[in-house]
């Protein structure tokens, strides 16, 4: 078998339409005038990781449902502008959008639209098969209808990994990406114990590494049993917006652990490529460059700007 694709993204593709407000949560009122601006772009949870991913140097291709519809011009505009392959099958409902609340501190609320999916909507199977069959690996969003690609791409012999973003341990939607994925990424927002769920997740799903963000106060990794702190790092810019935050974590972890790399400088790749999109306005889809990620990888010490998080805090919001 031949791999024409170190990483296949499926799901998560779409539009957001980013508003910046004076604070959150917001006040009601009648109306607000809004500055910087109401700028809508491309770029949902599986465009960043493909983004992020391409842009480490990894061979990338997008698969997932996008409408015939401006917003999925603006989808296919962004994979084209960025060389990155995708496979975009015809979603009758439409284009998945969402409506991003940005403070000035940077944390954000998103509204998603959720009429954009119906249970009969599939990717095409054959579709799936023949994607999974030339890549190294498969990374896959939560969004539907992903779910019924994990025992496809488990057929093809490739390795997966899932972000289960704000999962509070329990909603059973989350439940087949937890244990179908070698790699599981979450935030610890809706946990009350991150260890716990962690260890759940390995106990009982195929996830030979977990990682929980925590926003500034890092994160933490599981892997061969043993649970470490990874410390967050100091961004190398102020701090606009955690905005695909998350995803760039994700894909600078996978560009360590592709490589063979050990799960904690793995984990340290994550860590300054999460710092890194926090200093990237919302507006844009600026990532890391491969070049920036291990010039940064190899100082000697880079900043912690938080301890390890403890039971009961609440932690920066990761997003979809």
């Amino acid at each position: 078998m031949t791999t024409d694709t170190d990483v296949l993204v499926l799901g998560g593709a779409g539009v957001d339409t980013i508003v910046h407000v004076p604070e959150l949560p917001l006040p009601f009122a009648d109306s607000y005038m809004i500055r910087p601006g109401i700028t809508t772009r491309a770029g949902q949870s599986g465009d960043f990781v493909a983004l992020g991913v391409a842009a480490l140097g990894l061979r990338t291709h997008h698969l997932d449902m996008i409408g015939d519809d401006p917003e999925g011009d603006l989808v296919r505009a962004l994979h084209r502008d960025h060389g990155i392959g995708l496979t975009a099958v015809p979603q009758p409902a439409g284009t998945k959008r969402a409506v991003n609340l940005v403070g000035p501190d940077g944390r954000r609320l998103s509204l998603y639209d959720d009429t954009r999916f119906h249970e009969s909507h599939r990717l095409p199977e054959a579709t799936v098969r023949g994607l999974a069959a030339t890549s190294r690996h498969a990374h896959v969003v939560i969004t539907q209808p992903c779910a019924q690609t994990l025992p496809l791409l488990r057929e093809a012999g490739v390795t997966v990994s899932t972000d289960l973003h704000n999962w509070d341990g329990v909603n059973p939607y989350h439940e087949p990406f937890a244990r179908e994925a070698d790699v599981v990424f979450l935030s610890t927002t809706a946990l009350a114990d991150p260890e716990r769920t962690m260890r759940d997740i390995a106990a009982r799903g195929r996830a030979r590494i977990v990682v929980a963000t925590a926003g500034t106060e890092g994160a933490h990794l599981l892997a061969d049993g043993e649970l470490t702190h990874v410390p967050a790092v100091k961004p190398p810019d102020p701090v606009v917006d955690s905005n695909g935050a998350g995803d760039a974590f994700a894909a600078a972890f996978l560009l360590g652990w592709l490589n063979g790399e050990d799960p904690r400088r793995c984990a340290r790749y994550g860590a300054i490529a999460g710092a890194h999109a926090c200093t990237v306005p919302s507006t844009r889809t600026d990532v890391i460059t491969r070049a920036e990620l291990l010039a940064r990888a190899t100082e000697p010490e880079l900043i912690s700007v938080a301890p390890p998080v403890a039971e009961g805090a609440e932690p920066a919001e990761d997003r979809l």
